[in-house]
């Protein structure tokens, strides 16, 4: 199961990374994004979602990307890493800007960094307004934040039960059946397919949740 959740890689090479903002002073609201395993640098796939939220908000965003090795060969190292960067972001974010909103995305791998950094409490949670996750592998069956079809079944590493409830009104993690990563299932296509699918409603969510 592991080695098809690997084969997701190549096809995550095709996306091309787009460029991120720099944040100059402090904005309203701040998107941190993880990309997915194989992904090049940048957010990836889940840009487009970011570039949804920044348009559709009368806000002032700001964006950053996590930066680590996302890879699949020593998968859990690097996602180790993803969490130490995106909490360091955070904490950094948030310490110099107080007031603003944060929101965490992420994708595949990505999603599982932005997962366990909540489910840490790291510091700066508490500005976090918006999560959204899609495909985690941390994905776990019949929490009270979960979109999609599969919520019965549990992702390749799934989080222990129950940790991410305390910021369950924040969250939105979008899983379908079939999908290798957050599914155990066979199905690559369900799992690059999220932000297509999702992407309005995930954008809404994230609107609603910052305040338009």
């Amino acid at each position: 199961m592991k080695s098809t959740f690997f084969a997701l890689g190549a096809l995550a090479l095709s996306v091309a990374a787009q460029p991120i903002e720099n944040a100059a002073g402090c904005p309203a609201v701040h998107v941190i994004s993880a990309r997915g395993s194989a992904e090049f640098p940048g957010e990836g796939i889940i840009s487009s979602l970011v570039n949804n939220i920044v348009s559709g908000s009368k806000q002032t965003i700001t964006r950053e990307a996590v930066d680590y090795p996302a890879g699949l060969a020593d998968y859990d190292n690097s996602q180790l890493k993803g969490v130490v960067d995106m909490k360091a972001k955070l904490a950094a974010k948030t310490s110099a800007c107080p007031n603003t909103k944060i929101v965490l995305t992420g994708y595949s791998q990505g999603a599982q960094v932005a997962g366990d950094v909540l489910a840490h409490k790291a510091p700066g949670t508490a500005n976090v307004v918006a999560t959204i996750l899609l495909g985690d592998p941390g994905h776990v069956s019949g929490e009270s934040f979960q979109k999609g079809t599969a919520n019965a079944v549990n992702g390749f590493h799934a989080r222990a039960s129950g940790v991410l409830e305390d910021f369950a009104p924040k969250i939105n993690s979008f899983c379908d059946l079939g999908d290798p990563a957050c599914a155990g299932g066979l199905n690559i296509i369900n799992h690059i397919q999220y932000v297509t699918k999702y992407g309005t409603v995930a954008t809404k969510f994230v609107l609603d949740r910052i305040g338009g």
